[in-house]
């Protein structure tokens, strides 16, 4: 029985990342962005409770890896999408709340460049594969995780929600921007910068140094800067990681 709770995690995590895409495609933003973290809080307790349970499996793994496939990779794709498709019409002057069809879909009367949104999906599902077959990412990551890069873009329409001003508003929504951030994130989701990963074997701050100081410089970071703060601690995940992996040689 105990070998099924992880995979009932994991199955919420499907469950969150289906009603995030649905309210992505409305362009219902918010909303989607608080299922694409409910899904990302199943998918870091699924591999918990797979440990503390001794219940590992193949057919889990696999199934962890759909599920990031649609919550990590598909709607931040579909975020993209609108993001990209707002950057061509001024979309900021219109209705952000999802009541309105307009900012979904007027994009495409003279562009097809929000598709360049789906580059994101693509390179989350080339990484995923890899990471099934990578027998060396056991205790780390080879490559930005699929969670960590959704919930940077999730941020970007957060900041224009909550934090945006007229300067913020057209970073964002430049569409130079876009296709930049677009294209870095498939490059840092299947590049080969090693990552540590937040897996704890033991509460020992000696060996696990790197990790207490990321979450306390993170909670320092969103208390202090809201959704600013989750480019800024997605980049000092990178920087940490590669300063400490140099140090350890």
């Amino acid at each position: 029985m105990k070998k099924h709770i992880p995979q009932f995690i994991t199955m919420l995590n499907i469950l969150c990342g289906c009603i995030a895409t649905v309210f992505a495609v409305l362009n219902m933003l918010e909303l989607a962005a608080l299922f694409v973290f409910l899904g990302i809080v199943f998918d870091f307790f699924d591999g918990l409770a797979a440990r503390m349970l001794d219940a590992q499996s193949e057919l889990g793994i696999q199934l962890d890896s759909l599920a990031d496939l649609i919550t990590s990779g598909l709607v931040p794709g579909i975020v993209m999408f609108q993001l990209l498709s707002m950057s061509q019409t001024g979309g900021w002057n219109l209705d952000f709340s999802g009541t309105s069809e307009t900012v979904t879909w007027i994009g495409l009367k003279n562009s097809f460049l929000p598709f360049f949104g789906f580059l994101i999906t693509l390179a989350s599902a080339y990484r995923l594969a890899k990471f099934n077959i990578d027998e060396n990412q056991a205790t780390s990551f080879i490559g930005l995780p699929t969670p960590a890069n959704a919930l940077f873009m999730l941020s970007l329409p957060l900041i224009l929600l909550y934090q945006g001003n007229d300067y913020l508003n057209q970073i964002i929504l430049n569409p130079w921007f876009l296709i930049i951030i677009t294209i870095l994130s498939s490059y840092l989701l299947n590049s080969r910068i090693e990552l540590f990963a937040l897996k704890f074997k033991n509460w020992s701050f000696k060996d696990n140094a790197l990790r207490y100081i990321f979450i306390i410089v993170s909670l320092v970071l969103l208390l202090t800067m809201k959704f600013l703060a989750v480019p800024a601690i997605v980049f000092f995940y990178i920087v940490s990681s590669m300063v400490y992996k140099i140090g350890d040689r």
